[in-house]
């Protein structure tokens, strides 16, 4: 049957009312904190060949809402009613993305014939493997990051497959909240069964069949007028993860954008080559991956906050991911920490986007949320293994507005873990967790700022895991003349004699007494600073999230006595514009900026060039080799040509196994 708009869009809040009460229940049922109060999961129907077309409108990591699990529903010979299938495979059809998620999915049968799947994830606190919570930056392969299940039925016919469950539940450090978590999610897919058989009931097999696929039409349709606003061209764009593993040598990820008539292109090519460590993004190379879409996903809801999101949203565009690159990496690859680098896709997709659209994209939020870990022991000698929250930075600046403060952008749905409940469950001691003064990056509409954690550790043989650190080197940027949002931080026992600035390191061993201290990073700003209203310069003020100190060499704003001295305020103003240069697009603060004279785009080109004809496992390693032989003064383009050439030859004659590669 044909569908009009009206009728169409009400079968699609129908469905995504399906999706709605699946992640309630999973919500209200499950047992660790990281389900029930940071909501890290998601709950989709996909049509029977595997494509989402509804999730939840406010509930869970939106990342997912354009999956296709064609790859994983084919892994499954054959299926009939009460099945239930799982996988957390990274390298079994690109579907789950680490091992602690857990991807399951059931079949939806009327009348004897599939209709389609419901399905879902959770992350689980912990899957075993090296490090408590499953994930650090130093692991290399995938095998040291717990457990591996590859696509099975868990449920056959709605009886549990007892020994894949015996198995799954001895490997991981806390069974009993993992199996909680589990049986939840068989709770959020049988109740999405009953409303899609409730659906059926109210329009008809038929309509239902063909209604999936015309929401995936009608949200390309949505997807398509937003890009055909935006001019065509070709936009490039990189940024940095800190270090790329246990090194002092950053993670780069580039993106190309293309957009012609309607269409886009992100071309990933000139990221760094795949890493011996966590970073790696497992996207099999499929060109509507979520994980290098979703920044897509993000910049087409920016700018059409009614758009549909489902597979059809990304029908629009394809991506381009090198093989054997920290995007589309190859086994046995460690990829724990591919959310990290999923971050840096979404900030390399909005200043893409922010060079086609200045006056309309906001500045990226700054990426690197610390989600932190706990694993302890309770005074009943009962271990315990908890996620007590993300620490991260606010949202970007916007053309309009201020960035939200603490969560924003990169975070989507996923929400913080009050204090209380941590306490409870957790045998530690809060002594702050809220917004970190001074860390917003200035501008006519500031950047969000961060969050700020501390807390006092209670038992021996703790570790605390901080994944996703990032940002104590390179500052968020700022646009449009906005500013760099200050660097995050990490320390142990702060303001002692035993005080260690941690840095990046994720898994610290602690004492009982130790006190850990986490900052996260904060925004950029948009727009010219001495822009911003002098009144809300002050209403920070007033508020504790700025100093007057700051106001002053910020804002050019002079505070005296709890007001804005408006004389002082406007020749101060006046004599700073006179001395300003020409504004730049972006600001990416010092210590980028000095990277860069060194480390420039036409070099980088060379050492794509070079590394993609190497032997897959070997680039990393000569990635190191070069950055180290590198001279560490500015050179032209002939002289830094010649040095890299020269370079590469002595990598070539250095390592025999180089030899056979063609020069």
């Amino acid at each position: 049957m044909a569908f009009d708009k009206r009728n169409l869009q009400v079968l699609a809040n129908y469905c995504a009312a399906a999706a709605d009460a699946m992640a309630y229940t999973l919500l209200r049922t499950a047992y660790s904190a990281f389900v029930k109060e940071t909501e890290d999961f998601s709950c989709t129907i996909v049509t029977r060949d595997g494509l989402a077309f509804a999730s939840p409108r406010s509930f869970g990591a939106p990342w997912y809402s354009g999956i296709d699990y064609s790859p994983v529903l084919d892994m499954i010979e054959s299926y009939e009613p009460g099945d239930i299938c799982i996988t957390n495979d990274s390298y079994s059809g690109g579907v789950a993305t680490h091992s602690p998620d857990i991807h399951i999915w059931k079949p939806v049968f009327y009348q004897g014939e599939i209709v389609c799947f419901v399905v879902g994830h959770i992350h689980n606190t912990d899957v075993g493997g090296a490090v408590p919570a499953s994930l650090s930056r130093s692991l290399t392969e995938i095998v040291q990051e717990g457990i591996r299940v590859p696509p099975l039925k868990i449920m056959r016919a709605g009886k549990l497959n007892e020994d894949v469950a015996a198995i799954m539940r001895l490997n991981v450090r806390a069974p009993r909240q993992n199996w909680g978590d589990f049986n939840a999610q068989i709770a959020s897919v049988n109740v999405g069964e009953r409303k899609v058989l409730e659906i059926i009931e109210r329009f008809g097999v038929d309509q239902f069949k063909e209604g999936a696929y015309a929401i995936l039409d009608y949200a390309e349709q949505q997807a398509r007028s937003v890009i055909e606003s935006v001019p065509d061209g070709e936009y490039f764009f990189a940024d940095f993860a800190d270090e790329d593993g246990d090194s002092r040598y950053p993670c780069r990820v580039a993106l190309t954008l293309r957009v012609r008539g309607g269409e886009v292109e992100l071309d990933y090519t000139g990221s760094d080559p795949q890493l011996a460590s966590s970073l790696n993004m497992p996207t099999g190379g499929r060109e509507r991956h979520p994980l290098a879409l979703v920044g897509l996903t993000y910049v087409l809801y920016t700018l059409y906050p009614g758009i549909l999101l489902n597979a059809g949203t990304l029908r629009v565009a394809r991506a381009v991911l090198p093989r054997g690159t920290v995007v589309n990496c190859v086994e046995p690859a460690a990829v724990g920490m591919r959310s990290l680098t999923c971050m840096l896709t979404q900030i390399v997709t909005f200043g893409a986007f922010a060079q086609a659209m200045p006056e309309k994209m906001p500045v990226s939020a700054p990426g690197g949320n610390a989600i932190m870990n706990v694993k302890t022991n309770d005074r009943n000698d009962r271990p315990v293994m908890a996620s007590i929250g993300p620490v991260g930075g606010g949202g970007g600046g916007t053309p309009f507005a201020d960035g939200p403060d603490g969560m924003g952008g990169s975070s989507a749905f996923l929400k913080n873990t009050p204090v209380e409940v941590n306490e409870v469950e957790v045998p530690i001691r809060f002594l702050r967790y809220g917004l970190q003064p001074d860390t917003a990056g200035p501008g006519r509409y500031r950047g969000g700022m961060a969050t700020v954690m501390s807390f006092e550790v209670s038992s021996p043989n703790t570790v605390v895991t901080a994944r996703n650190r990032n940002r104590s080197r390179f500052n968020s940027w700022g646009a449009q003349g906005g500013g760099v949002g200050t660097l995050s931080s990490f320390t142990k026992n702060p303001g002692t004699e035993l005080a260690v600035e941690l840095g990046n390191i994720d898994v610290v061993a602690c004492e009982p007494g130790d006190v850990i201290l986490v900052i996260g990073p904060g925004a950029g700003g948009w727009g010219n600073p001495f822009e911003r209203q002098p009144q809300a310069v002050l209403r920070d003020v007033q508020r504790g999230f700025l100093s007057v100190e700051k106001a002053l060499t910020q804002y050019g704003v002079v505070i005296t006595e709890g007001q804005v001295d408006e004389a002082a305020t406007n020749q101060g103003r006046a004599t700073r514009s006179k001395d300003a240069g020409e504004v730049a697009m972006f600001d990416f603060g010092p210590n980028r900026t000095a990277y860069e004279r060194i480390w420039t785009p036409a070099r980088y080109a060379l050492l794509t060039e070079f590394l993609s004809q190497m032997p897959v496992l070997w680039r990393h390693f000569l990635k190191h080799k070069i950055f180290a032989a590198v001279s560490q003064e500015a050179a032209s383009d002939a002289e830094m040509r010649a040095e890299m050439d020269q370079i590469f030859a002595a990598q070539r004659a250095r390592f025999a196994a180089l030899t056979q590669v063609a020069a």
